[in-house]
């Protein structure tokens, strides 16, 4: 499985991926809007976890690269979430602090929305975050999705729900 975009390409984890995975989920500055950093078990069990997405649903977040040096910058994809008690697909994504800003975030979410419109029978997709993440939401708008919910997640404070439809989807690729 591999997306490619202008300057991304998207691909299942690899287990050499941990070293570079692990630099970004146990950053304290990436990882503030997350109850706390990842040690090397929990990236262990993110690699684990999505490795079974793949096996399970046909997706899962996806490593990022960058296409003119290869470089591992991040993450985005789709996964199973429970959003308010509802188990949604949500397209999720993270990037090395050092790749902030240069839009490589909305590149990727696009890109993954575009092939699970084409590729699942899902007619919505979703990203949730915490209010606090201004840099999530606007990922989530740059993808084409607006704001449809808030609610609290106890212990954990608000949360925005974003979506798109299959319909409204199309109705922008013209």
């Amino acid at each position: 499985m591999m997306i490619e975009t202008q300057r991304l390409r998207l691909r299942e984890y690899r287990p050499e991926d941990f070293d570079a995975l692990l630099e970004i989920l146990s950053d304290e500055e990436t990882m503030r809007h997350y109850p706390k950093p990842y040690d090397a078990q929990g990236t262990s069990r993110w690699i684990r976890w999505n490795l079974d997405n793949y096996r399970q649903y046909g997706f899962g977040l996806w490593a990022i690269e960058l296409k003119e040096t290869g470089a591992f910058i991040g993450d985005c994809g789709l996964t199973m979430q429970n959003i308010d008690g509802q188990q949604l697909p949500e397209i999720g994504y993270h990037i090395h602090k050092s790749h902030w800003r240069k839009g490589y975030a909305g590149e990727a979410a696009r890109a993954v929305r575009d092939w699970a419109f084409e590729n699942t029978a899902f007619d919505c997709l979703y990203s949730y975050m915490n209010a606090t993440n201004e840099a999530s939401y606007a990922t989530a708008r740059a993808a084409g999705m607006e704001r449809v919910k808030e609610y609290e997640l106890p212990g954990d404070g608000l949360h925005y729900v974003y979506a798109i439809t299959r319909a409204d989807w199309k109705r922008n690729q013209r």
